[in-house]
């Protein structure tokens, strides 16, 4: 079971990796991820919820064919995940339906992914005990950065810019 203090360590890690954190209910997916996109292109997994996107915006489904420049010429990608891990910040997506292929969280400029408040465990053993050992993972902490020689700080070098965090509940 997740508690409150879960939810807040994870928000806080996720704001020191220089993410932004959306908190809403169920019902307020859409519009939280609206708030949160500001695009006009994005693409999505298979299996993501139609209600989880808001109107206005050109959804492009990957099916598997949608080719990297189709893809990386989105605005962003929007996903789900798979579980979060408060004490390091971090989302692990696993590949399911409503998270795609691996290529979807690094080629736009952009990832949005939302995150329920069930999903989100306090440690990395934790997480590790929900996820399948067969499955493809992406751990994500924060958007992509690397630092130069000088510790110059230059994010989106090998994934996206930008991570948006809708957590649920």
């Amino acid at each position: 079971m997740t508690g409150a203090g879960d939810l807040e360590l994870l928000t806080e890690r996720l704001i020191d990796y220089r993410a932004t954190v959306h908190r809403c209910a169920p019902d307020g997916i859409a519009a939280a991820v609206g708030q949160l996109l500001h695009a006009r292109t994005v693409v999505v997994p298979p299996g993501l919820p139609a209600d989880w996107l808001p109107p206005g915006v050109c959804v492009r489904r990957d099916d598997g064919r949608l080719t990297h420049e189709e893809i990386g010429g989105a605005d962003a990608a929007v996903t789900a995940a798979a579980v979060a891990v408060a004490m390091t910040g971090t989302i692990v997506l696993d590949a399911a339906a409503d998270q795609g292929r691996r290529v979807l969280s690094l080629l736009p400029d952009m990832h949005v992914c939302v995150v329920r408040a069930d999903q989100v465990v306090a440690s990395v053993p934790d997480a590790i005990d929900r996820l399948g050992p067969h499955r493809p993972l992406t751990w994500i902490s924060g958007p992509s950065a690397t630092s130069d020689i000088e510790f110059d700080r230059v994010e989106g070098v090998h994934g996206p810019r930008t991570l948006r965090v809708v957590l649920v509940g």
